[in-house]
């Protein structure tokens, strides 16, 4: 993954909230995925994003 998204919707906030300390994660069905927590209260955020260029 090339750079990691830093936003993500945050459901106890309810608007778009920068992701603190970001984490690459690989789902259960391959797909890779950010998490981390608000900014603002603290609730796990969560953002799939496109699998990783296989060439490189």
């Amino acid at each position: 993954m090339a750079t990691a998204p830093t936003e993500a919707y945050c459901v106890k906030c309810r608007e778009k909230r920068e992701i603190q300390d970001p984490e690459e994660v690989t789902m259960k069905n391959g797909r890779n995925a950010v998490q981390g927590k608000c900014g603002v209260c603290g609730t796990k955020l969560f953002r799939m994003v496109g699998n990783k260029d296989k060439t490189g």
